[in-house]
């Protein structure tokens, strides 16, 4: 986000919200690389509205905003660098899009976490390109209990001892960790990919071998920290 004057600035974005407001107007809540604002793009309804077609959703938008003296800001100007078309055929993506921009846009609301914006880009084209829902959904749930600060702990177990290649273990739900279990669904090729996903993006993880037998696995956990 950078400021061309001292109250207008020049932001990417992704709009996580639209709400018609008055007659013609829409407020808009977005995620920038900034963290999240409120703003309102006056006339944009308007059948011959210039901002209509850079408000869109599921679309890489470049806004110049004006900062007045309430927090709603004012879009003076939208530009639609990148649409996400393929989102829109596909209702299993829509849905999921949904709900990540929906979880964002509630973690965003306490933080200015700069993560939140790199999240969603990645999601967005990721699902475009054709990566499958579930491995989009591990990762986001993954990185984004890292960026609320609830990061999975894929170094020590329960009772604080190293995890290690040679053991099997299960997942917590109450304490939130791994622990030891002859039985347990999480094998060291589990958590190397979960440590992975949390390194690397999605254009990185989505091209691991073998990566995708862990999926169901990495997925519950990832859910179960993120109390789903």
């Amino acid at each position: 986000m950078s400021k061309s004057t001292r109250n207008d600035i020049k932001t990417l974005a992704y709009v996580l919200r639209r709400t018609n407001y008055g007659e013609a107007d829409r407020i808009l809540n977005i995620i920038t690389p900034n963290g999240k604002i409120s703003a309102i793009a006056k006339g944009a309804r308007k059948e011959k509205s210039k901002l209509a077609g850079g408000i869109e959703m599921f679309s890489l938008v470049e806004l110049n905003i004006h900062e007045g003296k309430s927090d709603l800001y004012t879009i003076t100007s939208a530009k639609m660098l990148k649409y996400y078309n393929n989102l829109l055929v596909d209702l299993g993506k829509m849905e999921l899009v949904a709900t990540i921009l929906k979880k964002v846009s509630l973690a965003a609301e306490h933080s200015d976490s700069v993560e939140y914006f790199k999240i969603v880009d990645q999601i967005m084209k990721a699902l475009n390109s054709g990566i499958t829902n579930e491995l989009v959904e591990a990762w986001f749930y993954l990185n984004f209990a890292k960026a609320t600060g609830e990061q999975v702990n894929l170094f020590f177990d329960l009772n604080g001892d190293k995890l290690s290649e040679n053991e099997r273990y299960s997942w917590d739900t109450m304490e939130g960790a791994l622990f030891r279990n002859p039985d347990g669904e999480v094998d060291a090729g589990a958590i190397k990919s979960m440590r992975l996903m949390l390194t690397v993006g999605l254009d990185v993880s989505c091209r691991v071998k073998g990566i995708e037998k862990y999926l169901p696995t990495i997925l519950r956990i990832a859910r179960a920290v993120n109390k789903i």
